[in-house]
């Protein structure tokens, strides 16, 4: 599967004209849609843990949903962007993980600072900012005790020259990072303002104790 680049049409622009109605995030409002390369287990529950977001009231209206499986290698592109309100996958790219959670495979996740982890569950996105790895999006960890650190962690969405398809091929893993989902240059700004100031991101692994007393899963 090949990584995809956005579309014509603006994210942004229909932000400005459309409410994304509850029915989508029903998997049946996806069943004729294009999703990529996603597992289906996996897409269904990054619906319905934003189903259950929206109706506790932890988000509002969320234009996007951001999917990242941590179960798949850091070799294969493993994170996909929807528009929820036209059911669009915007993109399939690479996606780093913390250096601390593993190689080519993370199997170690933490939500405490310093373990240069990456951390599971679902989060909101939030605002911008230019720092160290240049534009970059803030993400606040929805998850009680699985990611409710993250910006205490300076967990956020950045380039990195390190995210590549090259050196991928080359090593046999993709560059890591401290915990952060880094993308690739070419699309990190493309990407970082389609899903920025209360999209959601759902990260996934298939850890027993999240899965388990995910507030959002259960």
């Amino acid at each position: 599967m090949g990584m995809s680049s956005k579309p014509d049409a603006s994210p942004a622009s229909a932000i400005a004209t459309a409410v994304v109605p509850a029915s989508t995030l029903e998997l049946s409002a996806w069943q004729d849609v294009r999703v990529g390369s996603v597992k289906p287990n996996v897409f269904t529950m990054a619906l319905h843990a934003a189903a259950t977001a929206v109706q506790r009231g932890d988000v509002t209206d969320p234009g996007t949903l951001t999917v990242i499986d941590f179960s798949q290698p850091s070799t294969q592109p493993r994170m996909w962007v929807y528009d929820l309100r036209t059911r669009t996958l915007l993109f399939e790219d690479l996606v780093s993980h913390g250096r601390g959670s593993g190689v080519t495979m993370a199997t170690s996740f933490s939500n405490l600072p310093d373990s240069n982890r990456s951390s599971l569950g679902l989060y909101r996105t939030a605002e911008t900012y230019v720092g160290k790895h240049g534009y970059s999006l803030r993400l606040d960890g929805l998850e009680p005790g699985f990611n409710d650190r993250a910006r205490e962690r300076a967990i956020v969405m950045h380039a990195a020259e390190y995210v590549n398809a090259a050196t991928a091929r080359a090593q046999g893993y993709l560059g890591r990072s401290l915990g952060c989902p880094a993308v690739r240059p070419e699309i990190s700004r493309q990407v970082i303002d389609s899903v920025k100031g209360g999209g959601l991101l759902f990260a996934y692994y298939p850890d027993p104790q999240w899965l388990k007393t995910s507030k959002y899963l259960s």
